[in-house]
């Protein structure tokens, strides 16, 4: 690969000399004259410099597609063979919601790991657009995410729905009811998530389109501390049912479904939209599918009282907390 290709386009996509030396890892004056060199061979200007920024010039526009196309049918190559040498291994990178990174992936990764124990695993635990980001910076491989994601670059395979409900402490007035109407909820103190937060998307449109109106709002960045705030009697809030099975079980806190309002959203793998990927990437693909199946007929009766053993020994980072752990149930943030 020609490494002043690689060079221009940092310098292109960050608009910056320092910001492009920086990610190369190289000296400014390097990267000046690499692009220099890359001018003087084609005969043509390729960026305008001022003060603060650098500008692409038409020949700077046309090298700039070019030299994508050929860094990443470099990049796939590369993944090409590393593919024929790794065999059934290789490393898997996967960037998952809140939600399904804490409460449904460790049950799906065990099956994986059970049939793939040669691949190592990374897991990133993130909100939505966090997740989306990643996966179009190519960091991850695969993404898991809720709600819906619209980008050219993304390859977005619908999986199941999840149902959101109102959750409220087991004191609480509405405690014993199925349902509750808006009216009924008026004056509440809400407990959400933070925004670019799949469930803080779900919550804004429940607003939205019922005309709902918080009497106040608390923003917390952690499922586990929201669940722990209603039951303590803080206020209410919106959270998967995925999210409070145990806490409905032990009788702590109880849900509500909105009146005439049923809060669904899809559960989605997220790919790049490339022409290849890793062997692994088609093998979890695989396994995701299959346990996706088993959750829309079953929900989460299967997996009840399941032990899992063997296989992977997935490394997890979540709020740059980097820990190896072995999938099973978790009580961590939600998405």
């Amino acid at each position: 690969m020609d490494h002043s290709l690689l060079i221009f386009a940092t310098v292109a996509k960050t608009r910056n000399f320092s910001r492009a030396a920086e990610a190369l890892h190289m000296t400014q004056p390097a990267v000046s004259l690499q692009i220099q060199a890359l001018e003087q061979k084609f005969g043509v200007k390729l960026l305008e410099r001022t003060n603060r920024t650098v500008r692409l010039t038409r020949a700077g526009e046309i090298l700039l597609d070019r030299a994508e196309e050929i860094l990443e049918s470099y990049r796939e190559l590369g993944l090409i063979m590393d593919d024929l040498v790794q065999g059934e291994g290789g490393h898997l990178a996967i960037g998952a919601s809140y939600t399904f990174g804490e409460y449904v992936l460790p049950r799906i990764l065990a099956q994986f790991c059970k049939r793939y124990p040669k691949v190592s695993v990374a897991i990133t635990i993130e909100n939505t657009s966090q997740v989306a980001e990643a996966i179009l910076r190519r960091e991850q491989d695969v993404g898991i995410v809720e709600g819906g994601l619209h980008h050219s670059d993304l390859e977005v395979l619908p999986l199941f729905e999840d149902e959101l409900r109102v959750v409220v402490p087991a004191s609480h007035r509405l405690a014993g009811r199925a349902e509750a109407t808006p009216e009924e909820l008026a004056g509440e103190r809400w407990i959400l998530r933070e925004h670019g937060s799949g469930t803080r998307e779900a919550a804004d449109k429940m607003f939205s389109a019922t005309g709902l109106v918080p009497a106040a709002l608390v923003e917390l960045g952690s499922t586990q501390i929201i669940k722990e705030s209603v039951e303590a009697g803080l206020g209410v809030s919106l959270l998967s049912t995925w999210t409070v099975v145990k806490e409905i079980r032990l009788g702590t806190l109880k849900t509500l479904r909105l009146h005439e309002f049923p809060i669904l959203r899809t559960f989605s793998a997220v790919l790049h939209r490339t022409r290849y990927h890793i062997r692994a990437v088609d093998h979890f693909i695989a396994v995701l599918r299959e346990e996706s199946e088993t959750i829309r007929r079953f929900g989460t009766s299967r997996w009840e009282n399941e032990i899992q053993e063997g296989g992977c020994t997935p490394i997890m980072k979540r709020a740059g907390i980097e820990k190896e752990a072995r999938p099973g149930p978790n009580d961590g943030q939600g998405g």
